[in-house]
């Protein structure tokens, strides 16, 4: 039986929602469902991106409701009830107007998006760990702040929270860094000029940074030419300590903004055309912490094809880990359903790597990489790290997805993520109706999962 209170408090609407769980389902295809939590019913018309954080004896979910008004529901772990906070933000049609979320130092918690070439969308906290008393700020620095798209919170291990995002449009946009000052509660440039400017030419399409097991942070991009996902070209890395200053894969000095002439950033210099995708490209490590740049494009006979790239003897060193014959010829603009995919490649058994894969033909798999060749001795089974339960939709609505969020957050028990489900993206544009009916967006708690294949 639900119980529920609605009072208005500092601009936003806010519901006290106490409501039933399940606990302890277990699941022979996957890890154990230790506890299921319903914390509202939202649009299912298309995907954005929702965020689960937890930190400590608290979390925090930001979505779009039923409504499609972007929303903060907040409960103490010890107990069932949600805090709901309405923000004065509501998404239209756009795949890219995902939400992201992030707590300081001193328990404020931050929250940006619904933005794609839009002004910034920014609400803060007024009082720590209290999402009543979020405020609308929209402002940050005040200057390239009118045409935001891709935010993104970065936490650094100082305490520092950095505020990544570009500024500008596809094919002509540029990065910038801010760094928030929790005393004065301001914000500042991180360093004065972009991260990248391709000028009125191109825009970089980064992935990262992340903070690698060496304790540097590593970044790699693709520059892009027009909104086409086609023009995609030139694979690219750099390296830092703090984010602040950044150096090429063999230790020289950047000078910022990185720009398309740069050369010594280059990873795979594949022209526009050549199936390099922005959706595609990731970090990873082998046993020496050493980054593995991983990505697809064509291969000489046009085939669609998994890469991956490592520093050796002093330059890139390039092997192909695929050998598919299929070619996914994409194009055009707005968010597309990728066909193929592969993630970050892990570490496995001594002197093994690993790398999950997915393929609209071929399926999916764990491909067990020899360490020093990266050559492919084998493959395995992926080991679903989702109950079967949670992977089957439940909807009755035709082309329904399951949608899943890991938590940006570090539970002290178990592993939280959340679920819900929505239509596949449709290139950002209005469906007619009818749409399918809300979807429950549900907070579930797992056993811990190593990752490992089996």
């Amino acid at each position: 039986m639900l119980r529920q209170r609605r009072y208005l408090a500092c601009a936003v609407m806010v519901l006290v929602v106490s409501c039933d769980c399940i606990f302890a389902t277990s699941d022979s295809d996957g890890p154990t469902i230790l506890g299921r939590w319903q914390v509202d019913r939202v649009w299912a018309g298309h995907p954005v991106g929702f965020y689960l954080l937890t930190v400590g004896n608290r979390q925090y979910v930001a979505y779009y409701d039923a409504d499609r008004v972007m929303t903060v529901a907040a409960r103490d772990l010890s107990h069932n009830n949600w805090t709901k906070v309405q923000l004065d933000s509501k998404v239209g049609w756009d795949s890219h107007n995902g939400i992201v979320m992030a707590r300081d130092e001193t328990g404020r918690l931050h929250v940006a998006g619904n933005m794609h070439v839009q002004p910034l969308v920014y609400f803060r906290t007024a009082e720590p760990d209290d999402v009543t008393t979020f405020q609308p700020m929209h402002r940050m620095v005040g200057r390239e702040e009118d045409r935001c798209t891709y935010p993104r919170f970065i936490l650094r291990p100082d305490g520092a929270l950095i505020f990544f995002y570009r500024d500008g449009a596809s094919g002509r946009g540029r990065q910038f860094f801010n760094v928030y000052d929790a005393d004065p509660q301001t914000w500042r440039r991180l360093f004065d000029q972009p991260m990248w400017d391709g000028g009125e030419e191109m825009s970089a399409y980064p992935s990262g940074p992340i903070l690698g097991p060496d304790g540097w942070w590593h970044v790699c991009w693709m520059w892009r030419d027009t909104p086409d996902c086609a023009t995609n070209h030139t694979l690219c890395y750099a390296q830092s300590r703090d984010l602040e200053h950044w150096q090429t894969i063999s230790g020289k000095a950047i000078f910022l903004p990185i720009n398309p002439e740069n050369q010594d950033v280059i990873v795979d210099g594949t022209p526009v055309g050549g199936g390099m995708i922005n959706v595609g490209h990731q970090i990873g490590f082998d046993h020496k912490s050493r980054p593995i740049v991983t990505y697809h494009r064509y291969d000489e006979a046009g085939r669609s094809q998994i890469f991956a790239a490592r520093w050796e003897e002093g330059g890139w060193k390039i092997r192909v880990l695929s050998n598919w014959d299929y070619r996914w010829d994409f194009g055009g603009g707005g968010s597309i359903v990728g066909e193929i995919s592969a993630g970050p490649i892990r570490l496995a058994g001594s002197g093994l790597l690993q790398q999950e894969y997915h393929h609209g033909r071929y399926g999916s798999g764990i491909w067990i990489l020899d360490e020093k060749t990266l050559a492919v001795r084998h493959v395995r089974r992926v080991t679903d790290d989702l109950p079967s339960v949670l992977r089957k939709v439940e909807s009755p609505f035709p082309a329904m997805q399951v949608r899943v969020a890991s938590d940006a957050g570090q539970a002290s028990h178990g592993r939280y993520i959340l679920r819900w489900e929505t239509l596949p993206p449709n290139r950002d544009r209005p469906r007619d109706p009818p749409y399918p009916p809300l979807s429950r967006l549900e907070v579930i708690l797992l056993e811990q999962h190593d990752g490992l294949p089996d």
